[in-house]
């Protein structure tokens, strides 16, 4: 069964999350200490990155097995960010507040995630 292309994915409000985050990541390593740079801040940003980019490559796709890979890996970039989070608190590269606040936003990015897998899976079943 085919599903139908989402038309335009820079809408989406989890790719727009996703996106944000990501620039978000993005700014928030420059400030980590020279010696991670190919090591923790390369992990952050691939994974951060990750997240967006396979939203946007899944809405290019039409079929429901690479709908579930394509968002299964985003999923699983979301966890991986959330913990690279928490260990850059915990070894003081990022404020408390700093990474509550990208945590919380990420579990978000993951419930919209969910939601959104639910969604095309049924309008897979209806096409």
């Amino acid at each position: 069964m085919k599903r139908t292309k989402i038309r335009n994915v820079w809408d989406m409000d989890v790719f727009k999350l996703a996106h944000e985050l990501t620039l978000r990541i993005y700014k928030e390593t420059r400030a980590f200490p020279r010696f991670e740079l190919y090591s923790l801040v390369s992990q952050m940003r691939r994974a951060a990155s990750s997240v967006p980019m396979n939203i946007a490559e899944d809405a290019a796709r039409n079929s429901r097995g690479e709908h579930r890979r394509f968002t299964s890996t985003a999923k699983g970039s979301v966890g991986a960010i959330s913990y690279q989070i928490i260990l850059s608190r915990d070894l003081g590269y990022i404020n408390i507040d700093g990474s509550d606040d990208l945590t919380e936003a990420y579990d978000r990015v993951g419930m919209m995630l969910k939601r959104l897998a639910r969604s095309l899976e049924k309008k897979t079943l209806v096409d």
